[in-house]
């Protein structure tokens, strides 16, 4: 049975290695001669990161190394629904454009190959480097499924990987797993990995059901217990998984503060999976909160990173070249609430654009902001200009490709009396999906009760999305993707973002601005047509 999987995944592999512009891969992975349609089945989005055929979900191992970002990811090459996880993998020069390459690591004796991070071991610390070359190290969480049917609680143990072909091809260690589950967690697994240069060892945020664990190793081989985080701190409505510590710098100043970022299922902000995030120190053996963030803790349940429904797992690039300087951030765009019932034939899920994170100094404390990757902007095509108005109703922004756009929107609230304001997508079937914010209540607003079927899940549509307004200034900014079937808002230059996806019967054609009971104040606008990826 495991010989017949794994031979199943290796065709999938050759497949995958065979240019997907001209090829799809079927379900038993074999060449089909389908190459029109390539991705344009009904939702697949055009500039998102997804894979070429069946099942994906987490990030992982996300490492930049020579010139190439790498995006490995969590993936069942057998079916549209999840299974024994592999690893997939695909790389990118600039962030927008994805080559895919072969599965880079496939289930094994030890279990299904998890959630983890990779490094570049640029001291050969851990001894696998070869010829004077430094070795990438994929570090995973196997999970073995028949110890875990059995209940035995020591299921999930941490395992290495090494490449010397720049991630082509790997070798997983010999000794695996390096990191056994000694104290029998139940959850034990998502190992995110870096070099810690004041200490000159390797840290491993580790997720342990209600908690994040910190370990430390010199080689990357043999691990010791440091201390643990999260009891008692943030939301806790679920598993928290996919941990992420790493420092940034305050905007506008030479201050740095550590940022732990921390997903958990169920429990987020619209319930199912969302993205909580810490603001603190690191002395190399412990995470301490900020006070004020702390504070922050203190009459909020959690501090998230994206307010939406579909935004999760999401961790950031390791080794960005410090001229760079930025803080790259992806995530799954679905939630477990519904992804494996999501419309979708022959692949399910994509990921958000990269976005690249910023920490502000704000009167409540330090808070992350987001922004699209600058690269984006490279996809831009024709735009259409919204001049200065005011205007009641509804006013159609003709020549804008509802489906496929970047949208930046900025309204002045002081000339503003209407209840609400926003934007509002429809199609020739008489479906609409609305992305608005309450003037007098300061709350955005998604609302895809309307914006196609949703009958696969009882609770994919089932009620209006909110998120608070952080930002107190009478000019409200908004920056919308629209890519097919979903959404990514970044209002007020990323201070909130909510992610979305909805699956309209047929794409959405005509993008109109609305303001209800009352007027609106629409100082400038720009609409751009976003280039597809896929050649």
């Amino acid at each position: 049975m495991m010989q017949k999987r794994f031979g199943r995944a290796a065709a999938w592999a050759l497949c995958l290695a065979l240019p997907v512009v001209l090829t799809g891969c079927s379900k038993q992975a074999a060449v089909t001669a389908e190459a029109e349609s390539a991705y344009t089945e009904a939702h697949r989005p055009q500039f998102h990161f997804t894979p070429p055929a069946m099942w994906m979900n987490d990030p992982n191992g996300l490492v930049y190394f020579e010139g190439e970002y790498h995006l490995f990811y969590q993936f069942y090459p057998d079916d549209t629904v999840w299974g024994p996880m592999h690893w997939g993998h695909a790389v990118s020069r600039d962030l927008v454009r994805w080559e895919h390459l072969p599965v880079a690591l496939y289930p094994d004796e030890h279990g299904y190959i998890f959630s983890g991070s990779a490094v570049v071991d640029h001291d050969n610390t851990s001894g696998f480097g070869k010829d004077g070359e430094p070795p990438l190290v994929a570090i995973f969480t196997y999970h073995d499924p028949e110890r875990g049917k059995a209940g035995t609680n020591d299921h999930e143990t941490q395992g290495i990987a090494y490449s010397h072909d720049r991630g082509r091809t790997w070798t997983k260690y010999e000794g695996n797993p390096v990191l056994p589950n000694a104290a029998k967690h139940k959850d034990f697994r998502d190992p995110n990995v870096f070099w810690h240069e004041a200490t000159q060892r390797w840290i491993m945020a580790l997720s342990v059901f209600d908690h994040v664990q910190f370990w430390a190793s010199p080689d990357l081989r043999d691990w010791a217990y440091l201390s643990s985080f999260g009891e008692g701190s943030g939301a806790h409505g679920g598993t928290w998984e996919c941990p992420d510590l790493f420092p940034v710098q305050v905007e506008g100043s030479d201050e740095a503060r550590w940022v732990l970022i921390l997903n958990l299922n169920p429990g987020g902000p619209q319930g199912g999976s969302g993205t909580q995030y810490f603001v603190g120190d690191f002395d190399g053996r412990t995470f301490t909160l900020d006070n004020r963030f702390a504070a922050t803790l203190d009459s909020e349940e959690a501090v998230w990173l994206d307010w939406g429904r579909d935004n999760y797992a999401g961790i950031t690039w390791y080794g960005v070249p410090p001229s760079d300087g930025r803080r790259i951030f992806i995530g799954w765009m679905s939630n477990w609430d519904y992804a494996q019932q999501v419309p979708t034939s022959t692949w399910r899920s994509a990921m958000t654009v990269p976005r690249s994170l910023h920490l502000v100094d704000t009167d409540a404390g330090y808070r992350l902001h987001s922004a699209p990757v600058q690269e984006l902007a490279s996809l831009r095509g024709d735009s259409v200009d919204l001049p200065e108005r005011e205007f009641k109703g509804t006013f159609e922004a003709t020549g804008v490709t509802a489906s496929q756009a970047e949208i930046e929107l900025v309204f002045d609230l002081a000339s503003t009396d209407a209840r609400e304001i926003g934007v509002v997508l429809t199609n020739s079937s008489g479906e609409e999906y609305r992305l608005g914010f309450d003037v007098e209540q300061a709350r955005f607003r998604s609302d895809r009760r309307k914006a196609g079927p949703g009958d696969f899940s009882d609770n994919f549509a089932a009620r209006v999305h909110e998120a608070p307004r952080f930002a107190h200034t009478d000019t409200l900014r908004l920056q919308l993707l629209l890519d097919v079937a979903s959404v990514e808002m970044f209002a007020d230059d990323g201070a909130t973002v909510m992610t979305e996806i909805y699956f309209p019967s047929t794409p959405f054609e005509t993008l109109s601005l609305y303001a209800l009971d009352g007027k609106a104040r629409l100082v400038s606008g720009t609409a751009y047509r976003l280039e597809r990826i896929w050649e």
